[in-house]
């Protein structure tokens, strides 16, 4: 088999999604803006894909279209994109569930009722993380979290900015960590790597970013009056799914093994406790596998794009760039990290920046010798990096809605993901060499 050669127009697929994405959400959030509407919203991330794969079938004359359907094929059909697929049906049945049965609710609640007042700040950021961790999701965290955040504020003198930025910055930290966040799973599964393997080289950059962004809030909180917290009502066994899934996970078991058993464990007390019935309980996991399907349809979309943008040149012309310019494995990590935060910034989605990123990224580690476990990684902070800081992403957005704020007045506060992208360029930059 011939070797493909470089060619950039094999890349313009990713431009028309570009275009057609972020150009119709900076229109109509900026330009055009409607109240109640979220501008980058208006635009269907499957529909801009769908186009942009149009375009992909359109170039290279030299094979037919059945040849192009058949690398497509070969693309959605790879092993890591097909587990990914079943995760992302496990993931949404077990948080569907788990809400609806008001696990999250009680962890939240049992973490705020043996908060102290004058930790109120550092302890949103702290009850964020777990809850995060546990439900794989920064929005539904922060969906969860900061209507209670909001309400402390309210009551105290505390700034609404400060306290919702330090929801947020939990949010992600669990987004980022969590075994069972779209985005793990994305780039674990697209590196081929196992997701305990990912998470032990993840959290040594997350927590000393973590441990910086908790002695800032402290710090905050001693210099302003502490707030008196009421008692909140929770369920012990409810909240205990979440810390068995989140602790086996840790330990490195099976993925499936461990979102099965969070099923089982949330359906036999949640009946237990009265809180969910049998037949509501199946209603929930359905409507939480029907959240995923956009993500997964994305996913099929991207998988698509991309063989056929590699089998045209197009992921060969980013690697000779960055041959050109990168000189090492540090350059290479450097470039992996430049190529996922455009990607994000672009599509205000870290797991479609992981996914439209990814193949491209297992190229370059192997070019530079950097191991899958450091590509999952990077891919997955950096895309939390920028999805936690722009302002029309989900969780800012959804996070300033609920708080009546404007998005961009938490970006100042927002000590975590900043944090977290210096302790991501430390690691780059002075990290052990394999």
């Amino acid at each position: 088999m011939n070797k493909v050669r470089p060619n950039p127009k094999a890349l313009f697929p990713i431009l028309v999604f570009l275009v057609l994405y972020l150009g119709g959400g900076i229109y109509f959030e900026y330009i055009s803006p409607e109240e109640g509407r979220m501008g980058f919203y208006v635009m269907s991330v499957v529909v801009s894909f769908g186009l942009a794969l149009i375009v992909a079938f359109l170039q290279n004359k030299s094979l037919s279209f059945d040849e192009k359907v058949s690398i497509c094929a070969k693309g959605i059909g790879d092993d890591n994109i097909v587990i990914m697929l079943y995760i992302f049906l496990m993931a949404g049945a077990f948080s569907g569930l788990a809400k609806e049965a008001g696990g999250a609710a009680s962890t939240a609640n049992l973490m705020l009722d043996i908060l102290p007042g004058s930790f109120a700040i550092p302890g949103m950021f702290l009850i964020a993380c777990l809850i995060s961790m546990a439900m794989g999701t920064s929005v539904g965290t922060i969906s969860v979290i900061v209507p209670i955040a909001a309400e402390i504020a309210k009551n105290t003198n505390f700034n609404m900015a400060v306290i919702t930025a330090a929801v947020v910055g939990g949010a992600m930290f669990g987004d980022n960590l969590s075994v069972i966040s779209d985005t793990t799973i994305a780039a674990t599964r697209t590196q081929g790597v196992e997701m305990r393997d990912k998470f032990r080289t993840n959290i040594k950059i997350a927590i000393p970013a973590a441990i910086a962004t908790l002695v800032i809030l402290v710090i905050y909180t001693m210099r302003n009056p502490g707030a008196a917290l009421e008692h909140y009502d929770f369920n012990i066994f409810l909240a205990m799914p979440y810390f068995i899934v989140l602790i086996l996970a840790v330990v490195g078991l099976n993925v499936f093994f461990v979102l099965g058993l969070g099923i089982i464990l949330f359906l036999v007390i949640g009946i237990a406790a009265g809180t969910i019935s049998f037949s509501a309980a199946f209603s929930a996991m359905g409507t939480g596998t029907n959240g995923m399907f956009e993500t997964m349809i994305v996913t099929i979309l991207v998988a698509s794009i991309s063989s056929l943008i590699k089998a045209h040149g197009g992921f060969e012309a980013v690697l000779d760039f960055i041959r050109r310019h990168a000189k090492s494995a540090r350059g290479g990590k450097l470039g992996i990290c430049l190529l996922t935060a455009l990607m994000d910034i672009s599509t205000a989605n870290n797991t479609v920046a992981i996914v439209i990123a990814a193949p491209i990224a297992k190229d370059i580690s192997e070019e530079y010798g950097i191991e899958p476990k450091v590509t999952a990684s990077l891919l997955d902070t950096c895309s939390c990096v920028f999805q936690g800081i722009i302002p029309y992403g989900a969780q800012l957005l959804v996070a300033a809605s609920i708080a009546q704020i404007s998005s961009i007045s938490i970006i100042p506060h927002l000590y975590y993901p900043f944090l977290l992208a210096v302790c991501m360029l430390i690691s780059i930059l002075f990290g052990r060499k394999k």
